[in-house]
């Protein structure tokens, strides 16, 4: 069995408040390898560059974020498990996070969401 190198850790920021702590998948190897086989989401999950996500594999609901170059918003939706979502022009990074955060979190389109690394 090979071991995983850790996934970069991060805080998504918006508007000066922290919304949540993050892993950040920034390889192709941790962007395909995603949230596949987890049992649950702690925090978020960013993937960049990316446009599209899919749930298969997955065994819970996802709220997705498509985030433009600048950070902001552009699109948000609640996914479930076995779907594939169709890429969103002018998307360069997804936030993936449990159902619900984003309602608990306050973020919107429109938003500007910022990723900073620990």
């Amino acid at each position: 069995m090979t071991q995983r190198t850790p996934l970069p850790t991060a805080w998504l920021v918006s508007e000066g408040r922290v919304l949540a702590s993050a892993d950040v998948a920034n390889t192709a190897a941790a962007r395909r390898r995603g949230l596949i086989g987890r049992g649950f989401v702690d925090g978020a999950f960013v993937l960049t560059p990316c446009k599209w996500v899919h749930t298969i594999g997955m065994r819970l609901d996802l709220d997705v974020a498509y985030l433009d170059r600048d950070g902001v918003v552009i699109k948000t939706e609640r996914l479930a498990p076995l779907r594939i979502a169709a890429p969103v022009r002018h998307c360069v990074t997804v936030v993936e996070a449990a159902a619900g955060s984003f309602e608990r979190w306050d973020m919107q389109v429109g938003d500007r969401v910022e990723v900073r690394y620990t």
